[in-house]
């Protein structure tokens, strides 16, 4: 499984992760201010995350198929995503998300405003992991109140 290795579904980890860390996050924001806050959260959730990636292209190998197949199927295992599809081939994958089911469960559960930090702000982290000869560009998201998020993964 790209992004974890349990049956527990990827919408419900993120649930439980940030019953715990969002309250931790407010808590530690408070006592030594936001800005440093949200870089230590980001610094480890990245290398977490970059991690997870590499322990997905051992499991299912590397490449834009390999993530449009074993890891974007995970992510959207449960209709999390409503995406339109732009283009795919062997260089580069583009989709737009207009609906994220993510950025509703932190927003249902109070956390919205730390929600890109906690899961949007992994997502290149993962990428370096699984496969350094991609990168993603995305210039939007819904977790930072755009009407989409705008994915482009592609070869370097």
């Amino acid at each position: 499984m790209c992004e974890e290795k349990n049956k527990l579904p990827l919408i419900k980890q993120r649930e439980i992760e940030m019953k715990v860390l969002g309250p931790v996050i407010r808590a530690f924001c408070d006592e030594f201010g936001t800005e440093r806050t949200f870089d230590v959260v980001r610094n480890v959730m990245q290398e977490i995350s970059r991690g997870l990636g590499r322990d997905c292209a051992e499991e299912n190998g590397r490449g834009i198929a390999s993530l449009a197949k074993n890891c974007l199927t995970k992510w959207n295992a449960g209709g999390e995503l409503t995406m339109e599809k732009l283009s795919e081939d062997d260089c580069s994958l583009s989709f737009d998300v207009t609906r994220c089911a993510y950025a509703e469960l932190y927003q249902k559960l109070g956390f919205g405003d730390i929600g890109a930090l906690v899961s949007c702000d992994r997502d290149a982290a993962f990428l370096e992991g699984f496969d350094d000869r991609l990168e993603l560009v995305r210039a939007k998201t819904i977790m930072n109140g755009d009407d989409r998020c705008d994915f482009c993964y592609r070869k370097r």
